[in-house]
């Protein structure tokens, strides 16, 4: 029977003869394709996520018992590898890729038994409620009618992942909940119309509705737990600990820093970037204040003049409506720069769509890449952009455009598409290890984008205007806080009114983003220093190289080096990049 599935599988992936020609690198991607399987039968929203669709018409088993089983699966299979797979005879891409998926058990391990999130996020049950039926109709290059019945049939299994909520569900904190209480209504607006919307015309249109109808009354139900069952006990600790965020820093980032390290870099790097961000403010002082002289060179003058000439910029944006169009209409010029200035080569065709974000998925974000599927890499991708919802003040709104102004907007599209996340993993979903191709680091997706941000400028994008410039170094210097803040709000007491003065002052953002931010921190652990910490090993990985090849330097042909092995930890990156240079482009 397995074996079956496992054949099964290999056809799927088009992967029935193995592309490594050493025995012990077949015997791992034997090893993982068998994992892999476990885990689709296991977990059928994890298949659909990757792009394998068989399993698309049904949702996985939330039960505890259910749970456990996931994780006893994981141990078995981390302490059988080594016996399973000869380390020492893989080739040296074999034992990349052998590294990657023992980290990736070790790291599953850890977090299943250290965290919790079926009993403290609620959010955790939105990526089944509205995900798992989203992604089919939006990602699946499976055809229409049968995208719709799976739809169908997903949608019956609402109700009951809903009671799985309210039985499961204990004391969250309360931003978390917040948040998932905003979702949950984004998703009962999906099911009352916007998926009629994507589906358009068809002859399944009655049984969508009978399913839709009943999904809407379930999550009604689900959202009147929400408020008042749920969010009276509220009381749950949002702070991971010290000690907490130190090891699942090291294993979910693993690029061979430690917490204290990150937090470390990132401090020595904010005077820095704020040092930057005066030399340009400076040179924009007279363009937008004529009549007044520039303030003194000291603390508090440097600080009031770039934060006054951000204002000034910031005032450039259009009317929320066109935020979308606004983000759509910079990606012409973009790739065309990237084209005549070989940055790298572009994915043809371009399965890129510009869409404005869904309810559901809105939230802490003014935008993210949905990319196509590693198991299904024909289907589009998605790079989404949230307007300001419309109850929000008008103060609020225009505090939001300021932030995502006309020239943050591109800085956006850059670190989003091209040639960021788009690109990147579009390279990825070429990748001929399964490992490789399934198994991606968001230190890699993330440090690679925010690395875009400032080599798009540094190669002449924007032709030296230095208010894109002002905003590339302001959209840095979140990352850079991000790290900073990360840390602070996990391992210390700092307040929420420290928190925003850091984010508001030191780091030039308005209040609104900066309130967001701080939700998000308390909404995530971790995830926030992954940009720096990728950034950082980009930026010092490119400096050797440079170096190293002087006059050789190709800077398109390093790119692409560096997007030819997957999204690997970046740990890997050094050794596998100089492989790379050595062969044809």
């Amino acid at each position: 029977m397995l074996r079956t599935k496992v054949t099964g599988l290999m056809m799927v992936l088009g992967l029935i003869t193995p592309s490594f020609a050493q025995e012990a690198d077949v015997k791992l991607e034997t090893f993982f394709r068998d994992y892999l399987e476990e885990v689709f039968t296991m977990r059928p929203l994890e298949a659909t996520q990757l792009g394998d669709h068989r399993f698309d018409h049904l949702l996985d088993e939330l039960s505890p018992q259910a749970r456990a089983a996931w994780l006893t699966q994981s141990r078995r299979r981390l302490e059988t590898l080594p016996q399973d797979v000869p380390y020492a005879e893989l080739s040296e891409n074999g034992k990349v890729s052998y590294g990657i998926l023992s980290d990736e058990l070790a790291r599953s391990i850890w977090l299943a038994e250290n965290t919790r999130p079926f009993e403290e996020d609620p959010r955790t049950y939105g990526f089944y409620i509205s995900d798992s039926v989203y992604s089919l109709l939006t990602q699946s290059t499976l055809p229409k009618e049968k995208n719709i019945a799976n739809a169908i049939a997903r949608m019956a299994e609402i109700p009951r992942v809903a009671d799985v909520a309210k039985q499961t569900l204990t004391n969250p904190p309360r931003s978390v909940l917040e948040t998932a209480m905003l979702q949950n209504r984004g998703a009962i607006h999906f099911y009352e119309r916007e998926i009629f919307d994507l589906v358009g015309d068809t002859p399944q249109l009655p049984a969508l509705r009978k399913a839709a109808d009943a999904a809407v009354e379930a999550l009604r139900q689900y959202q009147q737990f929400l408020e008042t069952d749920l969010l009276p006990r509220a009381t749950g600790e949002w702070r991971l600990g010290k000690e907490k965020f130190a090891r699942k820093l090291e294993l979910v980032l693993d690029a061979g820093m430690n917490a204290e390290q990150v937090l470390a870099a990132a401090e020595e790097e904010l005077p820095r970037v704020q040092r930057e961000m005066y030399v340009v403010a400076r040179q924009l002082w007279s363009r937008y204040f004529p009549e007044q002289p520039l303030p003194p060179d000291d603390a508090a003058g440097r600080h009031f003049t770039i934060a006054e000439v951000i204002r000034a910029v910031s005032d450039d944006h259009g009317p929320p409506e066109k935020l979308v169009a606004d983000a759509r209409e910079s990606v012409g010029r973009i790739k065309e720069f990237i084209r005549e200035h070989d940055i790298l080569r572009l994915p043809e065709p371009d399965r890129c769509q510009i869409l404005e974000m869904p309810e559901f998925r809105r939230g802490n974000s003014a935008a993210y890449l949905e990319p196509a599927l590693p198991l299904d890499p024909l289907g589009s991708s998605t790079y989404a952009v949230s307007p300001p919802p419309s109850d929000w003040s008008a103060a609020r709104i225009r505090s939001f455009l300021e932030e995502y102004n006309r020239h943050m907007l591109q800085v956006l599209t850059i670190h989003e598409a091209y040639p960021g996340h788009y690109v990147q993993l579009e390279y990825s979903n070429r990748s001929p290890s399964l490992i490789r191709r399934t198994l991606q680091s968001g230190v890699f997706m993330e440090g690679w984008a925010v690395y875009t941000e400032q080599m798009m400028l540094d190669q002449g994008y924007g032709e030296g205007d230095l208010a894109l410039r002002l905003n590339q170094l302001k959209f840095y210097l979140r990352t850079v806080a991000n790290a900073v803040l990360d840390h602070r709000m996990h391992c210390t007491e700092i307040t929420d009114a420290e928190a925003l003065r850091f984010l508001t002052v030191d780091a030039y953002q308005s209040e609104g983003e900066a309130r967001l931010k701080v939700i998000r921190a308390k909404q995530s652990s971790v995830q926030l220093s992954t940009y720096f910490v990728g950034r950082t090993a980009f930026y010092l990985l490119r400096q050797q190289i440079q170096r190293e090849l002087g006059d050789q330097f190709d800077l398109g042909r390093y790119h692409e080096a560096v997007l030819d092995h997957g999204s690997v930890p970046v740990k890997y990156l050094p050794e596998l990049v100089r492989s790379r240079l050595k062969q044809p482009r």
